[in-house]
């Protein structure tokens, strides 16, 4: 599952963009948050979540 969330070039300038940074971490288990910077400014944040599965029984072995 991946989010992107694009920031209005108003509230680029301000620091708001740390508490959005903040929101995407804290309910991440596992994956990615990418700032994406234009000209010295936060432009866009990426997150992308990744979904671990637990190892189950295997199969036959294989020689």
């Amino acid at each position: 599952m991946e989010t992107t969330t694009a920031i209005p070039s108003e509230t680029a300038a301000n620091p708001d963009w740390v508490a959005l940074v903040r929101e995407k971490v804290e309910g991440l288990r596992y994956g990615v948050v990418q700032l994406v910077v234009h000209d010295g400014r936060v432009t866009q944040i990426e997150r992308t979540e990744k979904t671990r599965l637990t190892a189950g029984p295997r199969g036959p072995e294989r020689e």
